[in-house]
């Protein structure tokens, strides 16, 4: 039988992912040397070619595509050895590092945490800040067990390294400011503020989904300023210079305090006074919210118990909105007990 060396094995994995030898070494914290001598030993070991020159690169034979494909069988084998391994020493203790975006944070994972600490205190719950589409590279590599992303920045559920269960369809709302003609419009809908100057950022994920949203109600829409942060955001809003989508997740007190505040009402944060918030009817968009674990990992009880509070948390952030307790992992699903 051939020497399946695991390290060597999640070498190859990482060049392909990466492209090159130079990417994989930086990747693994290695150098170029190194990662070339552990391929090649691999490859000796295994009596194949794994690697042929293309340009002034390499590329991945088939044999090589082969190896890895039974060799991601091999790695989620080894995440559940892993996970039952750890449900036999720690039980309810132990440590799940997750990573989210920042709107997820406040509106589901701080309420998760809270009643984790109630529930299980002896498992202990690490944050780590990340950007909707790096949340999966943090989960890829191992820094975080459990990540929060949004399903249009998510790998395709057909990718072998993950497993994914929706967490929440989180509603897009238009802010607009408090004295514009359309801030009491009934049934408001997003194609009515097709001809109105709006603000978004200049790139990343929440340029995309405005940008997105609209299109999809039949404009595009005309970026007025470019802006980020939500207190730049409302600020504008405020001064008449555009209007906004807004994610309710973005919003302290949920989906309720929305329907019941007007103009600056908010309980515990939001816009303040000169920015009215409106529920879009009709074409409401939404963006969904996914969590997403690696796959073979998903029976470690800590997991388990972390998501069935995020869970919770989406159902009580928005009610209706949520994947709901029914939702399982799109490979397993898991019970906590």
């Amino acid at each position: 039988m051939a020497d399946w060396d695991i390290k060597k094995l999640r070498i190859l994995r990482t060049l392909q992912e990466q492209g090159t030898v130079t990417a994989t070494a930086e990747a693994l914290h290695m150098t170029p040397s190194a990662v070339s001598q552990q391929l090649t030993g691999l490859a000796k070991a295994l009596g194949v070619t794994l690697l042929e020159a293309h340009g002034r690169r390499v590329r991945l034979t088939g044999a090589a595509q082969l190896v890895l494909r039974h060799a991601e069988a091999v790695f989620a084998q080894l995440e559940r050895a892993d996970a039952e391994l750890l449900g036999y020493l720690q039980g309810d203790a132990g440590q799940v590092r997750v990573g989210a975006f920042s709107t997820a944070i406040p509106a589901l994972v701080v309420p998760a945490v809270q009643e984790l600490r109630r529930t299980h205190p002896g498992l202990s719950v690490v944050v780590r800040e990340a950007e909707a589409e790096a949340a999966y590279e943090l989960l890829a590599e191992g820094s975080v067990d459990l990540a929060l992303s949004l399903a249009a920045h998510a790998p395709t559920p057909r990718d072998p390294k993950f497993s994914r269960v929706a967490l929440l369809a989180d509603p897009l709302d238009v802010a607009l400011p408090a004295g514009h003609p359309l801030a009491g419009e009934p049934g408001l809908r997003l194609a009515d503020l097709a001809g109105e100057p709006w603000i978004f950022g200049s790139s990343g994920p929440w340029s995309q989904i405005t940008t997105t949203a609209c299109e999809n109600a039949g404009f595009v829409p005309e970026r007025a300023h470019a802006a980020a942060d939500w207190n730049a955001i409302w600020a504008m809003v405020a001064a008449g210079m555009g209007v906004a989508l807004v994610p309710r997740m973005a919003m302290a007190g949920g989906i309720g305090a929305l329907e019941r505040g007007g103009p600056g009402e908010r309980e515990g944060g939001g816009p303040g006074p000169g920015v009215a918030l409106r529920v879009l009817s009709g074409d409401q968009p939404r963006r969904h919210v996914v969590a997403a674990v690696r796959r073979g990992s998903e029976g470690a009880p800590g997991l388990a118990r972390v998501l069935a509070a995020l869970r919770q948390a989406a159902v009580d952030q928005a009610p209706g909105e949520a994947g709901g307790h029914g939702s399982g992992w799109h490979t397993q699903t898991i019970q906590p007990s």
